[in-house]
């Protein structure tokens, strides 16, 4: 593994079973920890303090953090330089997109998972994502695209049950990550991280949970956040801490919603949401509905961070029971 890299294994998706709509689903997380407890013979209270404690960890909560500080108040639309790396990483993310277009979805019985989407999947194998990856990278950083170009193939969904969830997501995340600690991208790049790549990331599988109607990756259902995305609302409800006149009581609100998704990445979570789901917003939505009624932004940003450390510690355990397979 170059260096600079991050393990893999703690930002993949765990595979959830199925099970009957209307009824809450087993915590994938739960079961990793129940597992990796059992394969270690330690208490899962310990293993989670294990887990919590690894270098992987620290590294990629310390770049959300740093990215969550950079955003604090400012619009999508606020001034910030654009650099040749941030410009190749978005030529790599219109090159996804185009192959969209190229790939229509087929006629099938099934609704959901449309079968073209693993010919598009296809199309970014190993060596093609290196090339990809090799062509945003500085010369003297090239070693480290065959590492860095498989965080990018996780980061699309799962070819196999046509699927897209928040561990996808944090394999894009960790992408940005490793070109950050390669030195690729540095902080002069941050807002563009987040403001133009994130987001750009976001409009294609926007565009692939459209075309290819992929199923959520062990969604939760209405005790879920969102089915498909996390990072957006806690870098989103950063850009609204110390709003004069947006409160988190407005985000329910389809007329502000409307009006302001071009300028916050939260809201335009949840323009998405509206165009995607039907019915009363509190129930398709429970989690979200919950939250307007928080009275600040800034607990929401906190509370949000809170939920995603969980997550990404118990998604570490994955990285802490694989390490101990063979000993």
């Amino acid at each position: 593994m170059p260096s600079g890299c991050l393990p893999l294994e703690v930002f993949r998706t765990c595979p959830t079973g199925r099970q009957p709509r209307g009824r809450p689903r087993t915590r994938w997380r739960d079961y990793i920890s129940r597992l990796a407890s059992e394969r270690l013979g330690v208490p899962p209270e310990e293993l989670m303090q294990v887990a919590g404690e690894r270098a992987a960890y620290a590294d990629y909560m310390g770049f959300i953090l740093s990215l969550n500080k950079v955003v604090k108040g400012k619009k999508l639309t606020c001034e910030y330089k654009v650099t040749e790396t941030i410009q190749k990483l978005l030529e790599l993310l219109g090159t996804l997109d185009k192959w969209i277009d190229e790939t229509p979805p087929v006629d099938q019985p099934s609704r959901f998972g449309n079968k073209a989407y693993r010919t598009w999947f296809s199309k970014l194998d190993q060596k093609e994502a290196e090339s990809l990856v090799s062509a945003v990278l500085p010369p003297d950083k090239c070693a480290a695209a065959p590492e860095i170009a498989v965080y990018l193939k996780e980061s699309v969904g799962n070819a196999t049950r046509i699927d897209y969830g928040t561990g996808h997501e944090a394999a894009f995340a960790a992408f940005l990550c490793c070109l950050c600690k390669i030195g690729a991208l540095g902080t002069e790049d941050q807002l563009a991280m987040v403001f133009k790549v994130f987001t750009s990331y976001l409009s294609v599988m926007r565009k692939l949970q459209k075309t290819y109607r992929m199923e959520p990756a062990g969604s939760q259902g209405v005790w879920g956040l969102d089915d498909f995305q996390f990072l957006p609302f806690i870098w989103g409800s950063s850009q609204f801490v110390d709003h004069l006149t947006l409160e988190p009581r407005h985000f329910i609100d389809g007329k502000v919603v409307n009006e302001h998704h071009q300028d916050y990445m939260f809201l335009d979570c949840i323009k998405f949401i509206n165009e995607m789901k039907t019915g009363p917003f509190a129930e398709h939505s429970n989690q979200l509905w919950n939250i307007s009624a928080v009275p600040s932004w800034s607990k929401i940003n906190q509370g949000l961070i809170k939920m995603y450390r969980a997550e990404v510690r118990v998604i570490s355990v994955i990285s802490v029971l694989l390490t101990s397979v063979g000993q």
